[in-house]
């Protein structure tokens, strides 16, 4: 099994929302997070003072998956997120070696 996480733009929320679930992915979550990197944020003028901003809104897509479906996935999220500028976002993959559902006890791929 491994885990994905994606950090994409906020727009592409439902986009990406929505070309995981027509895949018939399911049971991901979705926070809105701050980052920095190739952007490096904009200014600001508050009340005649410059303020930079240097952090960028994103959003944080997490889902746990069997290895045959990874690269699939990763497929889905970068033809959903992709606009080609600098900012589009990263996606990782990682191990997982158990997962277990709270509710029913399962184990493993069951679980997920």
């Amino acid at each position: 099994m491994k885990k994905i996480t994606a950090i994409v733009r906020q727009e592409k929320l439902e986009v990406l929302k929505d070309a995981l679930f027509a895949a018939d992915v399911r049971g991901m979550t979705i926070n809105q997070v701050q980052g920095c990197g190739a952007q490096h944020g904009w200014k600001e003028y508050v009340r005649g003072n410059e303020l930079l901003v240097n952090t960028i809104p994103k959003v944080q897509f997490t889902l746990i998956c069997s290895d045959e479906h990874v690269d699939g996935i990763v497929e889905i999220i970068c033809n959903a997120a992709r606009t080609g500028a600098v900012g589009d976002g990263k996606i990782w993959v990682e191990p997982v070696e158990e997962v277990i559902r709270i509710r029913t006890g399962e184990h493993g791929p069951a679980a997920v």
